[in-house]
């Protein structure tokens, strides 16, 4: 069983095994509904269906998923970023989107570890546009606050990393910035070449400040970061970097990189997913923040 098949299983259970089998006719459907062509999945599934293909002569990207209201949250937030700085959205129904693909769709991924300078300098880029976007009059779009309420629970993580988290968040959230519309996903899979720029695709849609975006790409990619022999200094270098190129102080992006690690180690936790990935990124970042109070 691949991981695709894997994490549908493990989040949606029979909903989602019976969702799997049925997808070949539904794809089948709606390529005949949208005038879709040359239909094929994409290497990189994790947790919805994604192919590439063609409506006509434009290239598409179709996604298909079982999370119907992170499907709307998305198509509404590529709706308030678009002329910012992503993709277009061409159609969203009930589970399904469809967008503009991105060509040729180089992701950042393949920047790493020889062009990391390069890519967060890109990042830097595509967050500048992003945020010049304004938060829509009328959304329905979470805080961050809301998200990070998931660090009360009850937590088979250990007490002091929890309690280190719920403090820094509590710290950060009473400090904040002006609020912004942020992607809330900005990793380097997030992140494509189209022609001679770079877009950004799979916003999540979620209020906060401009500080919160970049721990998503600090702490990525999984897991080829973690296993590179400097991974401690790439993840400083990048943090000094967004620094200087967002004129944002260094300690609060470190702060981010913390309780935002702990936040993906409980939805990893939720999701019955590996993860260890995200207890080293802990220990990791605890580590800089020590040696930057010294």
């Amino acid at each position: 069983m691949n991981t695709f098949h894997s994490n549908i299983i493990s989040i949606y259970g029979e909903k989602g095994r019976q969702w799997l089998g049925h997808l070949p006719n539904r794809v089948a459907q709606l390529a005949n509904t949208y005038g879709l062509s040359n239909l094929k999945a994409v290497n990189n599934l994790s947790y919805n269906y994604v192919l590439s293909g063609l409506q006509g002569p434009q290239p598409i990207i179709l996604k298909l998923g079982l999370d119907i209201d992170g499907f709307k949250r998305e198509a509404a937030a590529l709706m308030a970023f678009s002329g910012f700085g992503v993709v277009e959205i061409l159609s969203e129904n009930n589970g399904l989107l469809l967008v503009e693909c991105a060509v040729p769709g180089i992701s950042l991924k393949s920047y790493f570890p020889d062009n990391d300078d390069q890519a967060i300098n890109i990042t830097a880029n595509v967050i500048n546009r992003l945020h010049k976007a304004p938060i829509p009059s009328t959304h329905a779009f979470p805080h961050i606050k809301d998200w990070l309420e998931a660090l009360d629970g009850d937590l088979e993580i250990p007490v002091h990393t929890l309690q280190k988290a719920r403090e820094i968040r509590d710290k950060l959230l009473k400090t904040a910035e002006a609020d912004v519309l942020l992607h809330g996903d900005l990793h380097h899979d997030n992140i494509l070449q189209n022609v001679n720029d770079w877009v950004a695709i799979d916003p999540k849609g979620v209020i906060g400040e401009l500080a919160y975006e970049v721990a998503a790409f600090i702490r990525n990619p999984i897991p080829e970061l973690l296993n590179h022999v400097d991974a401690t200094t790439i993840i400083h270098n990048r943090i000094t970097y967004f620094a200087e190129a967002l004129t944002l102080h260094s300690g609060r992006i470190i702060d981010w990189c913390f309780v935002q690690a702990v936040l993906a180690w409980i939805w990893a936790l939720e999701d019955g997913c590996d993860m260890s990935y995200f207890a080293q990124l802990t220990k990791i970042f605890d580590k800089i923040q020590n040696h930057d109070k010294q």
